[in-house]
């Protein structure tokens, strides 16, 4: 690209943010952060964004693992390079800079590490056998930043880095993630002030309508290049720009500071990724790809809720149908889903919109509250409290509800973790899932958040102990989990560009087929959803002249005639050896 076709482009993104006018006095500004980039990259730039079957994505903490003496980032460093080099091909790095609360997520600065972590240099070392992934916690800032401190005194710069409101405004309309006020109280000389705080009084929205804002938060992207993200987050980022008298949510400006975000990105650094966090509806939050000039990746966020329902109430009659509508989806070329189950977040519910009814829906969450989950709430338009996300441990949501030996839970969750490594896109596991870890009550107490139930920090020689004794959990989860993750990457069929196509299965069993991108390998995913022995008809995949494996357990599969016999959540890649 020309640097007069980036101009336009620039313009463009520009105009359609805060007019011609002002456009063209920001133009020299970006210039100016783009060329500081370019003097500190000295001619270096990301290789084009590739991915294939070998990719898959950790999610951690910085403080997720720790050894005695060692910093939290090279706690993690150590138990990576030991155990899961090799297995993941990126490292998504939750954020690590100082914050006031929510575990990170109400930052204090962004361009730091939080030294309570780690350094810059360990963050270098952590990225010489990972790719790593950044967040850009770009919509609010912790009261404690510099920034609503400015704000408070009435100083520059942060003076106007805040969305002040009127507590008289008619605020109905805005879509809200969260039950608590949408405006938080400030006291100031100036007086009692009420300034827009979407998730929680220490967590204040930034005002995107300063330009300022939109320029500060370029410097920092491009700045978490040059520390050595291959791949950026945009936390939040749905809620980015607001309008009174409107959702306050999707609006056209917060694609543009996508798009515009994705210009220079292509252009500086084309080998950077840009992954969108929307935790909506499943159109809402396939928009972000657009034409492709928006984000790289989306989550699967309708994934999660859905695989649960399936194991846990033993029906496909929800799963099937959502899946067999991606196959209606194109997605734009260099784009891709990123599939998951656990997170650090809970399981978000709003997904389920359109999906599955509300009496299934409380079934569901009656049966997760018994194994010791939290729902949280979010206030709709109407004013009233729906259900938006599930906390829990995803490994004890798949437990029996009393305190019997269940024969089954691990084969229930291994089922729900291998299902997203046969969908079209790129997994990406939470390590709390990797090693099975149960639901952490204390955590919810000492800090008083729902969320960490599933936020344990594991002392690495507790962890590596219980990874090492076959009859615990994590001893039972962790060596399969990477035992599969290394079969899937070997399988060209599963490269995340792959096709994807629903088989014809009875209600309970998910088939999923695959074809690689020169067409030349087949495998079909096949999962049995209930505590039932199946027997599963495959005439229709090919007949009696192929010779059947089964790639995830490298054995000939069971089979009578033309049907394969499952036992309870099973899971096979059926692959035909000629």
């Amino acid at each position: 690209m020309s640097v007069d076709e980036l101009d336009t482009r620039l313009l463009g993104h520009l105009s359609q943010l805060y007019g011609e006018q002002q456009a063209a006095t920001l133009l020299p500004k970006v210039h100016e952060l783009i060329g500081r980039h370019i003097e500190v990259r000295q001619g270096k730039r990301l290789e084009i964004p590739r991915w294939d079957e070998k990719d898959s994505v950790l999610i951690c903490y910085g403080d997720s693992i720790q050894y005695p003496g060692m910093t939290p980032l090279a706690s993690l460093k150590q138990f990576l390079d030991k155990r899961l080099n090799g297995v993941f091909s990126m490292v998504h790095l939750l954020p690590f800079f100082p914050y006031s609360s929510d575990d990170g997520f109400s930052v204090s600065d962004f361009r730091a590490v939080n030294p309570q972590l780690g350094d810059w240099q360990d963050i270098r070392e952590l990225g010489e056998n990972f790719s790593l992934l950044f967040d850009l916690v770009l919509n609010h800032m912790s009261r404690e930043h510099l920034w609503f401190v400015n704000f408070v005194h009435d100083e520059e710069p942060g003076r106007d880095y805040v969305i002040q409101v009127s507590p008289d405004e008619n605020l109905s309309m805005v879509v809200r993630p969260r039950s608590t006020p949408l405006l938080s109280r400030v006291r100031t000389p100036r007086g009692m002030l009420d300034v827009w705080a979407t998730f929680s009084n220490d967590q204040i929205d930034l005002n995107y309508a300063n330009p300022q804002v939109l320029l500060e938060f370029i410097d920092i992207l491009l700045d978490y290049i040059r520390r050595g993200a291959r791949a950026v987050r945009l936390d939040a980022v749905a809620f980015l720009w607001k309008e009174i008298g409107s959702s306050c949510i999707h609006l056209p400006q917060t694609h543009e500071v996508i798009k515009l975000f994705r210009t220079l990105l292509d252009v500086l650094e084309p080998g950077a990724i840009l992954l969108t966090e929307t935790n909506v509806p499943h159109q809402e939050n396939i928009s972000y790809f657009d034409q492709g000039d928006e984000a790289n990746m989306v989550y699967q966020f309708s994934l999660p809720p859905l695989i649960l329902h399936a194991i846990m109430c033993q029906t496909t009659e929800f799963l099937v149908p959502w899946a067999r509508s991606l196959e209606q989806e194109t997605l734009p070329e260099g784009c891709t889903y990123l599939n998951f189950t656990a997170s650090h977040d809970g399981v978000g519910l709003r997904p389920l919109e359109g999906l599955v009814p509300d009496e299934d829906l409380d079934e569901l969450l009656d049966m997760m509250r018994r194994r010791g989950g939290y729902v949280s709430m979010r206030a709709t338009t109407e004013g009233r409290d729906r259900p938006y996300e599930l906390n829990i441990s995803y490994f004890d949501a798949f437990a029996a509800e009393d305190d019997d030996v269940d024969p089954w839970h691990i084969a229930r969750y291994m089922l729900s973790q291998t299902l997203p490594l046969s969908f079209r896109g790129i997994p990406a596991v939470y390590i709390n899932a990797l090693g099975a870890t149960p639901n952490d009550p204390l955590g919810v107490e000492r800090t008083g958040m729902t969320r960490s139930i599933n936020r344990r920090k594991w002392d690495g020689a507790e962890l590596e102990r219980l990874i090492d004794l076959p009859l615990t959990d994590a001893g039972q989860v962790f060596p399969e989990y990477i035992r599969r993750l290394r079969i899937r990457s070997g399988i060209k069929a599963f490269h995340p560009d792959a096709p994807q196509r629903v088989l014809d299965m009875p209600d309970g069993v998910l088939g999923l087929e695959r074809i690689s991108l020169d067409g030349e390998q087949r495998v079909y995913a096949i999962h049995n959803m209930t505590g039932d022995l199946r027997s599963v008809d495959i005439s229709a995949l090919g007949g009696t002249n192929h010779r059947w494996f089964d790639a995830l357990h490298q054995v000939v599969p069971d089979m009578d005639g033309d049907e394969v016999r499952f036992r309870p959540y099973q899971t096979v890649w059926l692959m035909a050896k000629g």
